[in-house]
């Protein structure tokens, strides 16, 4: 769908229907059950963040779901993914255990990096997801590192690399871009634009609110998309992600959403020290990507309250049940601290 500019900017401009034509309900059920599955777990994230029982920071992505579930229907097991501090919708779009993803989360034994990461350094290549780390546009180059080697073994491999809008504010972000176009690389960026970076809104940081003009300036075919709509991003993704493994370089798409939580942590309403307008807030979450294609679905498909409410209870419990069989895990031996952490020499 083609929208003016404004509409991404502004949240007060009219939604318009998501167009579902050429979609079985079956695709758009399994859309909706995986953003509602990446919703829950942010949310029960943010409740064990508030009661004290994780104890590190957590990055939550809630309202960001319709992004990493349109791309991830598109990937192999052997594709790359990679992702920044707020990764965790990338990670539980990709078919991550949810036990060992909230176990690491919390610090124990039994999670994804046994501990040692938390929410920032999440990593799961059983299901493509090579990493997340905490320093701005700090996988970027390591993405497009990989998708270099997948170039020169000519093995059909898609590289994926998530980030949001303030990357496009880091020296590496230009270097990468132009070392994709040169040498024709198949990687997909994801700009995830939310508009803030941290606690700046983008207009106080940058001249223009469309990071795509980096793609324009590098020759790399891109597309801006409502990031709110999984239909839309899942067709440009589509055509991007077949268009990478065909050989034809770089792809660059840029999704407009808004994160409902501020920068860190569980709090609505404060970005590290800048209180956000309620009334933006508000306006934001009419465009709430599951609420959005749920009425969608009611309204124009044969498919009954009843059976969404049979999908999310199903779904309720498998994240309650993996939140709490993940408290029950132990935490590392102290002494395993620095197991893991380097390299054996031997």
């Amino acid at each position: 769908m083609t929208y003016d500019k404004e509409f991404f900017l502004n949240p007060n401009l009219k939604v318009p229907n998501i167009d579902l034509n050429g979609y079985s309900n079956q695709e758009l059920l399994n859309f909706y059950k995986k953003m509602f599955l990446i919703r829950e777990a942010e949310k029960t994230l943010a409740k064990g963040k508030k009661n004290g029982q994780i104890g590190g920071p957590v990055h939550l992505g809630a309202g960001q779901e319709a992004i990493p579930t349109a791309i991830s229907s598109f990937l192999n097991k052997s594709d790359k993914v990679f992702g920044n501090h707020r990764s965790h919708t990338h990670i539980i779009s990709l078919g991550t255990d949810l036990r060992r993803f909230f176990a690491e989360i919390l610090g124990r034994e039994n999670g994804l990096c046994k501990g040692r990461g938390g929410s920032m350094h999440l990593i799961d290549q059983s299901v493509g997801f090579f990493g997340s780390v905490p320093i701005v546009a700090g996988s970027l180059s390591i993405a497009v590192g990989a998708a270099l080697a997948s170039k020169l073994r000519k093995d059909k491999t898609v590289v994926v690399a998530f980030f949001g809008d303030s990357v496009s504010e880091e020296g590496i972000f230009h270097e990468s871009l132009n070392f994709a176009k040169l040498y024709s690389l198949p990687i997909l960026f994801v700009a995830e634009n939310n508009l803030f970076a941290s606690h700046m809104y983008i207009t106080e940081r940058q001249s223009s609110s469309f990071t795509s003009r980096f793609a324009d300036s590098h020759s790399i075919k891109n597309q801006v998309v409502d990031g709110n709509n999984v239909i839309d991003i899942h067709k440009c993704a589509s055509k991007f992600i077949q268009s990478c493994r065909n050989g034809e370089g770089p792809c660059y798409l840029e999704a407009f959403t808004y994160r409902w939580y501020g920068h860190v942590d569980w709090r609505e309403d404060i970005d590290v020290g800048l209180n956000r307008s309620e009334e933006d807030l508000i306006l934001w979450k009419e465009r709430d990507p599951l609420k959005r294609l749920k009425n969608e679905i009611l309204s124009s498909k044969n498919i009954s309250h009843k059976l969404f409410e049979k999908e999310e209870l199903k779904i309720l419990n498998n994240v309650d049940k993996a939140w709490n069989k993940a408290l029950m895990d132990p935490y590392p031996d102290k002494l395993t601290l620095l197991e893991n952490v380097y390299a054996d020499r031997k």
